[in-house]
């Protein structure tokens, strides 16, 4: 590494210690992905003066207290230009917070951190990640998800705002600031989440556009020439163009601008040139092509910079970053501080309740109310119970906050007790997402990145239009609610486009998501109680439509098993045949239970609503519900077939589906597909004879 240069005329004639910071940030990633061999190095060079503008002159973010509830967030939507970030976290002097919440007092990025960019078990990895490395604040990378998280973190701002603020006591009241590309501006969800925060007037939302008019495949003329800020306008956004990214103080008033709007989200268009800025356009890379050592040696020659030196931050350089940045956020944090307690004794009760959702803690009782429900041979749907156990918990955990993609009359997803979130009352809980399930789903991740509990809700079907958001929360362990109801051909005569067959093999295959498909009403408040107890994941709620029958739990075994994923509803000692159903099925495998018995037949019936919560279990409970040398065994479910060879091993037999459902009544599906007691006790005698 090169030596040090005493001050900024070392490098530059001008000695702006501004332009040596914001070249500090682009040097840092060229050296960066050259030692990688990999990575992006335009955006984080063009948009460094963006970066360092924002963060020192305007971000409000403590670098020493990087969890303040209270700090502006800064979201990089175009999480392929992770290097901008590390470089400002890094030039900010952040501090470090374990993943037990303690703060180490080490960096949260090194300047060794930066020069194992990309490489295993380094805190700057190829895309940032939340829980990761301190001062990211959600994982990005697929482009435009960002974009949906700062959406709901400015919708959940709104929320907090209105639930704790009092006169006298501001309590939330920061910003979201969101630096996207042209892909991201490209991807649907990010025009579904500005669509609704243009609804929504989310005044507290500034989107970055990084218009550069390169992507992969070249320049953006190949596929994109619309006019983005007249879209935005459309969507009833304030739009500012400022016309070179290295005008700082063009950036800075239209920041400005940003801050003294206060009825809808700003959209502030730069136009860069992607590498180096436009000063030496004539060097600049497409984007994701490597550097060769030449173009970084006259690069470096051009910035007036050492031209053989790596990896080099110039003397006073940190130190003015954080200086500009702590000196304004420092004090405010404090205030913050203090006004805190003052609110502890003026509302005692709210600040109690803001205590346990900023810890991420249950308030106590908050399970009290969940209902039990009779045995019933008719039932009730569980998108009906889950409704009945939604209604129960909400008015004990007031930050539970979620909607659906318009279908709460179907998903029966309403919290009775509150009112909509919407322009000038921001205190009701429940969203409206309209027809937008990809943005919903990246909006409600947003929205528990800032501590809520939010559930979104749609068909299980339109699974596919969200994968993305729920494979991300799973990534961030985040702590959200996603309900799918109409869970499987018993939607009848909608047809194959509303049966799901494939999304339950989808989700079981999503590592570390907890995916739920309760039989009955009380299975379902059991699930209920299990996805809310969990701090750390996300669960699926798979629910059905039609009526299913809530067994009688006298006769069979209580539901509270659901916590162990699978659990004997009913037993013969020593059984011929293991019976295993979820959801629906289980009504159809109780019958065929029944059945056998009476035929003298040693039969037992496994409920299995989470393959996630029984694979968590000891082998011991394993093999007391599925007991090895039971090779009849004969899984009922509608949906695919995948996995299910690793319950009922190599002798066993599914009732599945192998095709997509059809149009017709549901009643005439199951006996053309098979979903019938008497299938399943042939089934059942057919196996038992081989065995």
């Amino acid at each position: 590494m090169s030596t040090q240069p005493t001050s900024a005329t070392a490098l530059h004639e001008d000695g702006s210690p501004d332009r040596l910071a914001i070249d500090t940030i682009r040097t840092l990633s060229m050296d960066a992905v050259s030692h990688a061999k990999s990575g992006h190095i335009g955006t984080p060079m063009a948009m460094a003066p963006v970066g360092y503008t924002l963060w020192t002159k305007f971000l409000r973010y403590d670098p020493d207290t990087p969890d303040w509830a209270n700090r502006d967030r800064f979201i990089l939507s175009a999480g392929h230009a992770s290097m901008l970030i590390y470089s400002l976290l890094h030039l900010a002097g952040v501090k470090e917070i374990d993943k037990d919440g303690n703060k180490t007092g080490k960096p949260a990025v090194s300047l060794q951190d930066i020069k194992d960019f990309r490489q295993l078990g380094s805190k700057t990895p190829g895309h940032p990640e939340y829980r990761h490395t301190t001062g990211v604040e959600t994982t990005t990378g697929p482009l435009g998800q960002g974009c949906g998280n700062s959406v709901g973190m400015a919708i959940a701002e709104r929320w907090l705002a209105a639930h704790y603020n009092r006169e006298g006591f501001t309590v939330f009241d920061h910003d979201i600031y969101c630096l996207a590309g042209d892909g991201c501006m490209m991807e649907g969800v990010a025009s579904e989440a500005a669509s609704l925060a243009g609804h929504l007037k989310l005044s507290n939302l500034c989107w970055i556009y990084d218009s550069n008019h390169v992507t992969i495949e070249g320049l953006t003329d190949l596929a994109f020439n619309e006019d983005v800020g007249l879209r935005f306008e459309a969507y009833g956004w304030h739009v500012i163009h400022v016309d070179d990214a290295n005008d700082t103080a063009a950036f800075a008033a239209a920041l400005e601008s940003f801050k003294a709007t206060d009825d809808k989200p700003t959209l502030i268009v730069v136009r860069s040139v992607i590498g180096y800025g436009s000063s030496i356009q004539g060097t600049a890379k497409a984007h994701g092509e490597a550097m060769t050592h030449d173009d970084i040696r006259g690069t470096k020659k051009a910035y007036g910079w050492p031209e053989d030196s790596e990896f080099l931050v110039p003397d006073g350089v940190p130190e003015r970053f954080q200086s500009l940045l702590g000196d304004r956020s420092k004090p405010l944090r404090a205030e913050w501080e203090t006004m805190l307690e003052r609110y502890r004794v003026a509302e005692p009760a709210l600040a109690k309740e803001l205590d346990a959702m900023l810890s991420d803690q249950l308030p106590e009782g908050w399970d009290a109310d969940i209902p039990t429900f009779p045995a019933d041979a008719k039932g009730m749907a569980s998108r009906d119970a889950g409704g009945k156990v939604l209604n129960a918990i909400a008015p004990k955990l007031p930050w539970l906050v979620g909607g659906s993609a318009d279908l709460a009359p179907s998903t029966k997803t309403l919290i009775d007790s509150s009112g909509s979130f919407q322009p000038g009352s921001y205190d009701g809980r429940n969203l409206h997402f309209g027809v937008r399930e990809h943005g919903m789903g990246a909006i409600v991740n947003g929205m528990a990145l800032s501590h809520l509990r939010p559930y979104s809700a749609t068909f299980f079907v339109f699974l596919d239009y969200m994968r993305p958001p729920v494979r991300l929360a799973a990534l961030m362990e985040l702590a959200v609610t996603f309900v799918f109801t109409h869970d499987s051909i018993g939607v009848g005569e909608d047809g194959p486009t509303h049966q799901p067959i494939e999304q339950l093999a989808i989700l079981r295959a999503t590592p570390g998501l907890n995916m739920i498909r309760p039989c009955d009403a009380n299975e379902t408040a059991q699930a209920w109680r299990e996805a809310i107890k969990e701090g750390n994941r996300p669960t699926a709620l798979v629910f059905s439509r039609q009526a299913l029958p809530t067994l009688d739990r006298g006769k069979y075994a209580s539901a509270a098993g659901l916590a162990k994923g699978a659990y004997v509803l009913a037993s013969a000692e020593d059984p011929d045949v293991i019976l295993i159903g979820t959801g629906s099925e289980v009504s159809l495998v109780v019958g065929a239970y029944e059945k056998l018995t009476e035929a003298g037949v040693k039969a037992r019936v496994v409920s299995m609503p989470s393959w996630y919560l029984f694979e968590l279990q000891d082998d011991a409970y394993k093999d007391s519900v599925l007991t090895p040398g039971v090779e009849a065994r004969i899984a009922v479910e509608q949906g695919g077939e995948i996995g299910w060879d690793r319950y009922i091993g190599a002798h066993g037999r599914t009732i599945t589906m192998s095709t997509f459902g059809a149009s017709a009544p549901a009643s005439k599906l199951q006996d053309k597909f098979g979903f019938t007691v008497d299938n399943i006790v042939k089934v059942a005698h057919e196996l038992i004879g081989k065995a």
